[in-house]
């Protein structure tokens, strides 16, 4: 697990992350193909924020990334209709057997951060508030548990789409991986929680690779990975192609951490 010089606090403190350079600082003495895949980075993207590697990295980073966007955009239309997929999302569990008040208090602490990055309101917050909620346990966590039991509910609810790809990588049932690798605090996410949140939210999201993998001839390239939700599903705003696709939540994937990325 990668842990940065913010490995005690959720987020690192920068109104926009922190410049890509200070990536290059930590592999000064490592691997030459890293150095230069984030020299690659540099040319699309101007900053990363840091985010603490406790296995919770990848909600946390997109908890922080989606508030950031509706404080910054004021998409009201979104949060619209982000509501209307959350509260899909609790008549799931509610289908699957889950019993309300294991997961209610999840659910409406995350609508109030929701309501609370939309200005205009008694309680609007400010980005450095929004910062320092990220940093507080008590919220982050409940909004990391909240997102564990919208993705758990989407692998269940589709099972047998899942089913393929979890039997092959753990021998076990559904049930018993999401009781086991999606609910519990602290596990790590993989490709599955990743296309399980973005379906059930409607949110693309854009995974940058920066590994070791050597690149084809013609020079260092990095990798990405767009997670695109079924078109009718999508935020009006964005275009149902995938190829033309642009989340607007971009994270960088290094073995075993997710962290956020600016595009420029």
């Amino acid at each position: 697990m990668q842990r940065g010089p913010t490995a005690g606090s959720m987020v690192s403190n920068h109104s926009r992350g922190e410049p890509l350079s200070t990536l290059a600082a930590e592999y000064q003495s490592g691997s030459p193909i890293l150095l230069e895949k984030i020299k690659v980075l540099g040319d699309k993207y101007a900053a990363i924020r840091r985010t603490r590697g406790d296995g919770n990295c990848f909600f946390r980073s997109f908890m922080f990334s989606y508030l950031e966007h509706i404080l910054e955009t004021q998409d009201r239309e979104e949060v619209d209709r982000i509501k209307i997929k959350v509260e899909e999302c609790r008549k799931t569990l509610q289908s699957l057997g889950y019993v309300d008040f294991t997961f209610e208090d999840f659910f409406a602490l995350f609508l109030e951060q929701l309501d609370d990055v939309l200005q205009g309101n008694e309680n609007s917050i400010s980005h450095e508030e929004l910062l320092n909620r990220s940093r507080d346990q008590s919220v982050s966590d409940y909004v990391v548990m909240f997102f564990r039991f919208v993705t758990t509910g989407e692998i269940r609810k589709r099972s047998p789409f899942f089913e393929p790809f979890i039997s092959g990588l753990t021998n076990t049932t559904v049930e018993q991986f999401c009781k086991s690798s999606v609910e519990p605090m602290g596990e790590e996410s993989d490709h599955m929680h990743i296309t399980a949140l973005s379906d059930a939210l409607g949110v693309p999201i854009r995974v940058v690779y920066l590994d070791r993998s050597s690149c084809e001839a013609g020079g260092v390239s990095v990798n990405h990975h767009n997670f695109v939700p079924a078109p009718g599903n999508l935020p009006s705003a964005t275009s149902v192609s995938s190829e033309s696709i642009n989340p607007f939540i971009t994270m960088l994937y290094r073995p075993g951490h997710y962290d956020i990325l600016y595009p420029k």
